[in-house]
């Protein structure tokens, strides 16, 4: 790997959730990182050991204004909104943020010869699942805002590699789950509305129950199938990704996930067992748009990088995530 001394990387979105984990992982790497982030999803607290700039990437002059000060050899893009069904009430806030904004952090970027690109992409861009596993050839098809937002982004690095020598690597997350190891960050999106951090609000008492939506896919136990990649072994890969456009590849694209599914029963049941609590379910109707499994064939990825994800069984991530949230903090941030 290139030597990392002197090496700065700017981090956007870095006070959320991966980007904060990201940010450890980098400064354990040697690295030095700076944090761009306007703190409407993130938390200022999760910033730990970087400098944090406190602007929205759509703000030409505050972006500028980091590339002038520092020398940043390469960015990493997390700042996007996620949510799906706001994205299809409110299109307009993540064509603007997703689309808009980070072209122009693009053109930031290029402006001051940086070339080297992370984008934090998604499984969205696949839309409906046509085969499980799914592998990086899978038509893409996003089936609403939050994906066709990310798809366009994707498409605009080709453009922009061809035409300004950008280097680029798309990493497409299926499930991002659990906490660092260390027990210094967590998952705390406001509203939360990811499976596991639900399950163990609900094992702490701050939530009455948890709902299955839905018991009659075809799956084995009739709930839906997710693959769950630890956030550790995410920032992991981004790791590798930086290391292989230190060494001069480029346009690369890749599915992290550990191809293996795991359905709401076996999350709830191995929550039981790691927290000792018992966790009440309702039974709802199945919602709109959840495919009966979305599993990635991360074998490209592992191949290319050499990644070979560590904190992925699903009992770790639920145990790191528990972790976590028992302290104090955590507590109040969920209520």
């Amino acid at each position: 790997m290139n030597s990392t001394v002197d090496q700065t990387i700017l981090v956007v979105g870095g006070a959320g959730y991966i980007g904060s984990h990201m940010s450890l992982a980098l400064q354990k790497a040697g690295y030095r990182v700076v944090v761009l982030d306007n703190l409407s999803k993130g938390h200022r607290d999760a910033v730990i050991g970087a400098e944090l700039v406190e602007a929205d990437m759509a703000d030409k002059a505050a972006v500028s204004a980091i590339f002038d000060q520092h020398a940043i050899s390469a960015v990493m893009h997390f700042a996007s909104f996620i949510e799906v069904g706001e994205s299809v009430r409110l299109p307009a806030k993540y064509y603007q943020n997703n689309v808009a904004a980070t072209l122009n952090l693009l053109d930031v970027m290029l402006a001051h010869q940086v070339k080297r690109f992370i984008f934090s992409s998604t499984a969205a861009v696949y839309g409906e699942p046509q085969y499980t596993p799914m592998d990086e050839a899978h038509p893409l098809a996003p089936v609403n805002p939050y994906g066709r937002s990310k798809l366009m982004v994707e498409t605009i690095l080709k453009d922009y590699a061809r035409s300004d020598d950008l280097q680029y690597a798309v990493l497409r997350y299926f499930n991002a789950a659990g906490a660092d190891p260390e027990g210094r960050l967590a998952e705390r999106h406001e509203p939360e509305s990811h499976l596991i951090p639900l399950v163990l609000q609900s094992a702490l008492g701050l939530r009455k129950a948890i709902t299955i939506f839905g018991g009659d896919y075809s799956t084995p136990d009739g709930t839906c199938l997710r693959d769950y990649v630890h956030v550790s072994d995410l920032c992991q890969a981004h790791l590798l990704a930086l290391e292989a456009l230190q060494q001069g590849c480029r346009d690369m694209t890749y599915n992290l996930g550990t191809g293996q599914g795991y359905s709401v029963q076996e999350v709830i049941e191995t929550a039981r067992k790691v927290t000792g609590r018992e966790i009440t379910v309702i039974h709802g109707e199945r919602r709109d748009g959840d495919p009966a499994a979305l599993i990635a064939n991360p074998t490209a990825a592992m191949k290319a990088l050499n990644w070979q994800p560590q904190f992925s069984s699903l009992e770790i991530i639920i145990r790191h995530a528990w972790q976590v949230m028992q302290t104090s903090n955590q507590i109040a941030d969920a209520v």
